[in-house]
């Protein structure tokens, strides 16, 4: 598959007046047409068949599998949000999109993925070298020099920015150039940035997944997964692979990640607004050893991020003093924030990742990854600091 001269991007698919603010796009992109009497919200179809009428006619709806007015509007509003000129496809998962985008890599080729990412985005790449001869190349996204040295013979390079659980910062625009010099494919899997703070097509990525199961649907209520391009060769690829590999959405949980889009705005400004905050408090707390956010000018990613992101998202790393033992300790005396898996709902949660024997030995056994949701700040602040003192008042037994 020659991936030499990826397709360029086009204007957005939506046929919003373009210069309309993302924040305003996601509350109007995808309605229906505004005429007398129609809904103001696309409804739900709840229908596994059409009516036939006679041979299949190109766009004719025959089988939900294959596709239904119900997806239309979420997988339009997304492409617009994200600038591709292809309406986007949604799956029944984030794991679905990723593996639809992974298929890319053939028998025997190469797949360059961060040393840190999604764990079980990396464990599909581990199983692709185990199953098909997949040449699975880790690198350190944020080193640009070490990770384009990697490229050679790549077919698709796999980029997360900022990195999940370490929030590393990649150059994309220069990793992508480098990527399409060497023939590769980019995606870039963009749960944590959202479109409103990155768009890697924008930035010449070929492909962009995200998990809709965090921002995008924001209430922790649905399992779902999208990928957008502006190439229609990708787009009919990644449409094929749902199809054949039944990956299909429901219509009520895509329904409710549209409804759930509608505020997408509002909840990333306030989510990140109080994750700067609560990074700049944790900086100086006597009981935190490191805290990772970019918005912190000590970030190592800061830099990168204030040049080509339009904010910092809202996903902090913080190493309490004390090892494993603190960080469970701090996980456990929370009673506001939510001990849970999972991120980017309108409440806050916390995790030690490395309480998953599939996270990668490279992430430090004693890091909390902190989802930061829309409560009002200071409670968040209140709980999260009577926790850590706990730990400064009763030192934890490693």
């Amino acid at each position: 598959m020659d991936h030499s001269s990826p397709e360029p991007a086009h204007a957005p698919h939506d046929r919003h007046e373009t210069s309309l603010s993302r924040a305003t796009r996601a509350v109007t992109s995808g309605r229906p047409a505004r005429t007398g009497g129609a809904p103001v919200n696309p409804p739900v179809v709840l229908s596994s068949t059409y009516v036939s009428a006679g041979v299949p006619q190109p766009g004719e709806k025959l089988y939900t599998r294959a596709g239904t007015e119900t997806w239309e509007p979420f997988e339009q509003a997304v492409a617009d949000l994200e600038g591709a000129s292809e309406p986007g496809i949604v799956f029944a998962s984030g794991m679905a999109a990723i593996a639809a985008v992974l298929s890319f890599v053939p028998d025997g080729g190469t797949l360059v993925v961060p040393r840190h990412a999604y764990q079980v985005t990396l464990g599909f790449a581990d199983d692709l070298a185990a199953r098909h001869g997949v040449r699975v190349v880790r690198v350190d996204v944020a080193e640009t020099a070490a990770t384009v040295a990697a490229f050679e013979g790549a077919d698709l390079v796999w980029i997360e920015s900022p990195t999940n659980p370490m929030l590393e910062v990649a150059d994309v625009p220069a990793l992508v150039d480098a990527a399409h010099r060497a023939g590769a494919l980019v995606a870039v899997d963009n749960t944590f940035a959202t479109p409103l703070v990155q768009r890697p097509l924008e930035l010449g990525a070929d492909v962009v997944v995200h998990s809709v199961t965090k921002y995008l649907a924001g209430h922790s209520d649905v399992v779902l997964g999208l990928a957008a391009t502006s190439s229609p060769h990708l787009a009919e690829q990644i449409r094929a692979y749902r199809t054949l590999h039944g990956a299909v959405a429901g219509p009520w949980e895509v329904w409710l990640a549209l409804r759930g889009l509608r505020t997408l705005a509002l909840r990333v400004e306030r989510a990140q607004a109080n994750a700067a905050e609560l990074a700049r408090r944790l900086q100086t707390h006597p009981a935190v050893a490191e805290v990772r956010h970019p918005s912190l000018p000590t970030d190592p990613g800061h830099a990168v991020a204030a040049r080509d992101m339009d904010g910092f998202g809202a996903i902090l790393g913080v190493r309490p003093r004390g090892g494993a033992a603190a960080a469970d300790a701090v996980v456990d005396a929370v009673r506001l924030w939510v001990p849970a898996t999972s991120l980017g709902g309108v409440e806050s949660s916390l995790e030690r990742r490395r309480r998953f024997s599939t996270e990668s030995l490279t992430v430090p056994d004693d890091l909390l990854r902190l989802s930061v949701g829309i409560e009002d700040v200071d409670d968040l602040w209140a709980d999260l600091d009577g926790a850590l003192n706990r730990i400064v008042a009763e030192p934890q037994q490693s």
